[in-house]
């Protein structure tokens, strides 16, 4: 018989991107509101993603169904 194919988990599929080497990329924190405080070199670096590190990403690999 044919194994079930491990479906991904939707609400991390939006929130997180897989890159093509397998890192995973999430986005900035505290870039949603209150921005009129914030500096604008604070303001570019919230639009950039980051990679998530040790056992988050394993985790989140997980959920995509990758590890």
């Amino acid at each position: 018989m044919k194994k079930n194919k491990p479906k991904t988990r939707k609400s991390a599929s939006r929130r997180f991107k897989v890159t093509a080497t397998g890192k995973i990329m999430r986005r900035v924190q505290n870039s949603r509101h209150l921005r009129i405080k914030k500096s604008k070199r604070a303001k570019r670096r919230y639009r950039q993603y980051v990679e998530v590190d040790g056992k988050y990403a394993k985790k989140i690999k997980q959920m995509f169904g990758l590890a």
